[in-house]
């Protein structure tokens, strides 16, 4: 499978592809959101790079085509695109793109030779046909890898394995997002034909834990602990940080997949946090859904009155009871696996400072601000 695995560190991959028929909303959603992240992540690392290798990665284990039906460009060629158009980019990226399906490879192939300025890249895009196997979890796991990004798109669950994901995330710099199918899961997971694959995704134990629990879920209940059991997973692996963007059905009803971010480091979860929270369909006071709905989107209204800001107004003063904090070490500290983003504890701290609930130094600021380093007094 990896016979073409010639270029090192740079990386691997590999399986197939169905959905590029035509560009939906969801698919756009997914590729901003991969390009957005993949753009200031490489500008946050590339200075410290610069004082290593000089090299980063794109890993794409299964790219496709490279175009949708309507022409329009899918993920690969708009992060070569970028590339291109950025002398740092230009000169330190490695691009590893990969798929099981002969003619997606050709096809990527073509449409990557066509784009205008491709022969100014330092490095030669790397296309490679082949299976997310064995072979391909013993590549990522035993090799040392560039400060890489890589983005995992099955569009089953074929592939997709904790393994897999340890091993994109394990070095220094590298992160990972990869897209989870809830309705193939949900099919899944008590299906004794592809046990091996559930196992290799949520790992033995926990799969087990699923197939007992799942059963007397109501829909939503089953959504929730799929969703949990993953990150757990992940985390319990070495994933500290882990995000999920829900993908919802057409009437909103039910979750139909999901893009789950995975990151060992702070830094690269707010960044993230704060390019999902924009392509949320909705928000609550202020506190993003992180889902994208077409029926949230078109009457969000109708979203929720949960008044989640209000509850974070009021749990910060019982969690901080008799404490000293920056802003910055509150938001750092609470945020993680909660909903509520930068803006959002800023927004929570001067309204309890209006009310005198709290007591900040430097007390005299402009109006309106909150900067990280604003401490506050919880009585």
């Amino acid at each position: 499978m990896l016979q073409a695995m010639h270029v090192k560190v740079e990386a691997t991959l590999m399986a197939p592809t169905k959905f590029f028929d035509e560009r939906t909303d969801q698919s756009e959603v997914k590729a901003r959101i991969v390009q957005k992240y993949f753009y200031v992540w490489a500008k946050v690392i590339i200075p410290s790079v610069k004082q290593r290798g000089k090299k980063i990665a794109y890993i794409d284990l299964y790219a496709g085509p490279g175009r949708y039906k309507d022409g329009s460009a899918s993920t690969p060629l708009m992060i070569l695109q970028q590339a291109i158009e950025d002398p740092d980019l230009r000169s330190m990226l490695v691009t590893l793109f990969n798929d099981a399906d002969k003619n997606h490879t050709s096809t990527l192939q073509a449409e990557i030779d066509k784009l205008n300025g491709i022969e100014r890249l330092k490095f030669k895009p790397h296309v490679n046909c082949g299976e997310v196997d064995a072979d391909a979890v013993s590549y990522f796991n035993e090799t040392r890898l560039i400060p890489s990004f890589t983005f995992v798109d099955p569009f089953g669950y074929k592939g997709l394995s904790l393994k897999i994901v340890n091993g994109v995330i394990k070095d220094w710099g590298c992160d990972c997002v990869f897209f989870f199918n809830y309705n193939r899961i949900n099919a899944g997971i008590s299906n004794p034909a592809v046990k091996t694959h559930m196992d290799a995704l949520f790992g033995e134990e926990r799969a087990e834990k699923l197939r007992k629990l799942l059963p007397e879920k109501s829909p939503e209940k089953r959504q929730e602990l799929v969703l949990e059991e993953l990150a757990q997973a992940i985390k319990a692996m070495g994933g500290k940080f882990v995000l999920p963007f829900r993908f919802k059905n057409a009437k909103g009803t039910r979750t139909s997949h999901s893009l789950i971010f995975v990151s060992k480091h702070f830094k690269g979860y707010e960044v993230m946090k704060d390019i999902m929270a924009k392509e949320s369909s909705v928000m609550d006071q202020g506190v993003p859904s992180f889902a994208y709905s077409p029926a949230d989107a078109s009457t969000p209204l109708l979203f929720s009155l949960a008044r989640p800001l209000d509850g974070l107004k009021h749990e910060l003063p019982k969690l901080f009871s008799g404490k000293r904090l920056s802003m910055g070490h509150i938001y750092e500290s609470h945020s993680v696996d909660t909903p509520f983003i930068k803006k959002n504890y800023k927004d929570a701290l001067l309204a309890l400072e209006t009310e005198g609930k709290i007591k900040t130094t430097p007390a005299k600021r402009k109006k309106g601000t909150f900067a990280d380093h604003v401490i506050v007094a919880f009585p």
